[in-house]
């Protein structure tokens, strides 16, 4: 093919192409084998070419692939939503699918809103989020994100959501208790909530685990139920973004359920399907959906291919292979191999500021001063130099630069599929540890 007519993450670089994949690995069309060290975009949780999935895809494709929603349920639908009320925590027992994250997110700010309307407190229409997070590239979804670098282009058409700061326990302020600063982190919420007054806020929106905007970032133990508390007391609704952390990938059937806080919606995606299909849901609460159903009767919301038959088959089978194969406990024991062994290269390596994680999401902070925690600046484009260096050597990361502040600091995931074996962990740290090093060398000579 003489040139290419698709719109590319970046437009003058050269992709190798694809040809297939098998297991924690993925292969290019010269034959070259690379360890996906991330899942793709911690997404393909269960690894690549399993062929029960493809055989689900199948039998599915041969019955219907497409049938809208608004004209027929089916079996894998309905089985789907059943399995997921079966895994959720408390009372979040409906599902409302989509194709992607930041759909998911987005409706779930929807419901929220809607829920409020149809109890009668129509200006209860603001959601808070927090400034170190990342929930979805649509207008909305982005509006809820703090992801400052990802904001900077559209600010003008957003709305001003990110409010609140994210624990952050890597940069917590010397002479403070984790248990403190769990309390002070949670109190900013209370703060925003009084300052914009109860009356306007539907609800606050946050990922249990910080993905992409500050790189496997654990909260301190006592946020979360301090948060949950905050909620209650002054009516506003709290929304898991669990697009990354759910379905297994932090050693628990959802990352909240580390912190036994029950949320009144949950967003989910890329695991839920495990990259075999474009499929994410929104979760919310039988009060929500009854309110919802005693008043109007539906949800403003929807797309083309919601609640498609053919992907809710794929998720379905998907589901069943985790638990069939016991990866949500796997995550948790492969993931303290991984987080211990990244620790003891962090200890190793001069510009990894901290090593950190939940089950099989983990992710290194790479500092210029591991004693001041010195940021490296963004001109030196160190994630996106750790990034390539790893490609290069046949290992696939992903990129969480700009958590401090939102304009400063690099850092990598560390995610590999929840099947990988001990001596594929080995693998992707040689191959980490040859990367740093090879940096490293790069770094001194600037």
């Amino acid at each position: 093919m003489e040139r290419s007519f698709v719109i590319k993450p970046e437009l003058a670089k050269q992709y190798p192409f694809i040809a297939y994949g098998k297991g924690v690995y993925l292969y290019d069309k010269q034959g070259k084998a690379y360890l996906d060290g991330c899942s793709g975009a911690v997404t393909a949780s269960i690894g690549h070419g399993v062929e029960e999935i493809a055989d689900a895809m199948h039998e599915q494709a041969k019955r219907v692939s497409f049938a809208y929603r608004s004209h027929f349920s089916s079996d894998a639908v309905e089985e789907l939503a059943a399995t997921l009320a079966k895994w959720a925590p408390g009372e979040l027992n409906w599902s409302f699918f989509v194709s992607s994250g930041s759909e998911a997110t987005e409706t779930a700010q929807k419901i929220a809103i809607q829920y409020w309307q149809e109890k009668g407190f129509e200006k209860k229409n603001r959601i808070i989020s927090r400034w170190m997070s990342y929930h979805g590239i649509t207008m909305g979804a982005l509006s809820m994100s703090g992801h400052v670098l990802r904001r900077k282009r559209f600010v003008p058409l957003l709305a001003d959501y990110p409010m609140v700061s994210a624990p952050y326990p890597y940069r917590r302020p010397d002479g403070i208790s984790e248990e403190a600063y769990a309390r002070q982190c949670a109190d900013e919420l209370e703060a925003a909530i009084r300052r914009i007054g109860p009356e306007h806020v539907a609800a606050f929106i946050a990922e249990p685990v910080i993905g992409a905007s500050g790189g496997a970032v654990v909260p301190p133990d006592g946020y979360f139920q301090r948060i949950r508390e905050i909620c209650d007391r002054y009516q506003v609704l709290f929304i898991a973004d669990e697009v990354m952390t759910g379905i297994g990938r932090t050693g628990r059937h959802f990352g909240i359920d580390h912190w036994g806080v029950v949320p009144d919606l949950m967003a989910l995606g890329k695991g839920m399907s495990a990259g075999y299909t474009p499929m994410a849901a929104a979760m919310a609460s039988e009060e929500i959906i009854g309110t919802i159903a005693r008043g109007s009767g539906a949800i403003m919301a929807g797309h083309t291919y919601s609640a498609n038959p053919q992907s809710a088959a794929t998720s379905l089978a998907v589901l069943r292979y985790v638990e069939k194969h016991h990866l949500v406990e796997r995550a948790a024991s492969q993931g303290a191999y991984l987080l211990n062994e990244l620790k003891k290269l962090a200890a190793d390596c001069p510009f990894i500021g901290e090593a950190r994680g939940l089950g099989l999401l983990c992710g290194i902070e790479l500092v210029k001063n591991k004693e001041t925690k010195e940021p490296f600046a963004l001109s030196l484009g160190v994630t996106q130099k750790v990034l390539s260096k790893a490609f290069e050597k046949g290992l696939i990361l992903y990129p969480a630069a700009g958590g401090l502040d939102g304009v400063a600091g690099d850092a990598i995931i560390v995610a590999p599929p929840l099947t990988i074996a001990k001596e594929e962990i080995d693998h992707l740290l040689a191959l980490l540890k040859a990367t740093l090093e090879d940096v490293q060398a790069e770094l001194a000579e600037v």
